[in-house]
């Protein structure tokens, strides 16, 4: 079990996708998404989400990620946040998003 200190050390924070670009080179199949967490700017993050999300469907999608975790090298590419979902029984990937739109940036509690 983690504290309750623990817990408040992560930042999940809200933000909406920019971008999302092919990955080629990654291992997995994986969006490569720009995201902007408003006044904490804007970050980029691989996502092992193609099974159920379009390239195209994904800007504008208001998603939560962790924003405090230290950059991942991934390949030729720098994660800097934790785009998080919930796995399905087949292991897709469903991005947790909020019920409805929100201020960029806001701390998920």
């Amino acid at each position: 079990m983690i504290s309750w200190n623990d817990f408040e050390k992560v930042e999940i924070r809200t933000g909406t996708i920019l971008t999302a670009e092919e990955f080629p080179e990654a291992r997995k199949p994986a969006w490569k998404l720009t995201i902007d967490f408003g006044k904490l700017g804007v970050l980029k993050s691989s996502a092992q989400i193609t099974s159920i999300y379009r390239q195209k469907d994904l800007p504008g999608k208001q998603i939560v990620a962790v924003v405090n975790f230290p950059p991942k090298q991934i390949g030729p590419f720098r994660s800097e946040c934790l785009v998080l979902g919930v796995y399905t029984e087949a292991g897709e990937v469903v991005l947790l998003q909020t019920e409805r739109r929100v201020d960029n940036g806001l701390r998920i509690g």
